[in-house]
């Protein structure tokens, strides 16, 4: 099967389409020369691909901005902006109103949804983060969820520069966290944290003897 001729005259304009005959590109499409396209991708509506970015394999951009020295790789992009020298994937998914960079990572299963994520920050793996304003050189640990819908309305989450989010936190909107704070891992934040300030939010820990619990169960069916 030939490419359409929208994808030929891409390559003939110098974009670099490595199978055209598994890349989908629509009319309203404007890819710079140079631009590195991999199999699989499907580039929709009025999205634009700006010099020296790599897309794909295995992509879905749609009405979106990718700038210059971006990478987008197996995932799904939706009415959002890449600002320069972003990575985005593999598996991300950033929603309509998601704008991002420059120079963020945004990694697998991240999913992002009318954010805005500041210059190097870094999500590396299964996040959440919807309707949250994330400064720069902010670290979201894995797991980390804003809790942004309370059953009626959404309300916004605001991390500041250089916060450090620990693993499998959950911020409850509407919270803020200060400038080089920390959250401890596994915490559920309610209150904003201010500036500088670690927060835990967790349950206190219990240890029981198991061996103990074994041995009076066997105690107490026996009858001793």
């Amino acid at each position: 099967m030939l490419p359409h001729q929208g994808v030929r005259e891409l390559i003939d304009s110098g974009v670099i389409i490595i199978d055209p005959e598994r890349t989908y590109i629509d009319p309203g499409v404007t890819i710079a020369p140079g631009v590195e396209i991999h199999p699989g991708t499907h580039l929709r509506g009025k999205t634009a691909i700006s010099a020296r970015c790599v897309i794909g394999p295995d992509c879905f951009i749609e009405d979106s901005l990718v700038e210059e020295r971006s990478s987008v790789r197996y995932s799904v992009v939706e009415s959002s902006r890449i600002r320069s020298g972003s990575q985005v994937g593999p598996y991300a998914h950033l929603r309509p109103g998601a704008d991002i960079g420059p120079d963020v990572r945004i990694g697998n299963f991240v999913e992002v949804k009318a954010s805005r994520v500041n210059r190097g920050a870094k999500a590396g793996h299964l996040a959440y983060l919807g309707d949250t304003e994330v400064g720069e050189d902010v670290n979201i640990g894995a797991g980390t969820i804003t809790c942004n819908y309370d059953g009626r309305k959404k309300h916004r989450t605001v991390i500041k520069d250089r916060a450090f989010i620990g693993s499998n936190t959950s911020l409850v909107a509407p919270v803020t966290i200060g400038e080089d704070a920390v959250i401890g891992a596994g915490s559920t934040i309610v209150q904003s944290v201010p500036p500088g300030n670690l927060a835990l939010g967790r349950a206190p820990q219990v240890n029981t003897d198991r061996r103990k619990r074994r041995r009076s169960k066997r105690n107490d069916r026996q009858g001793t």
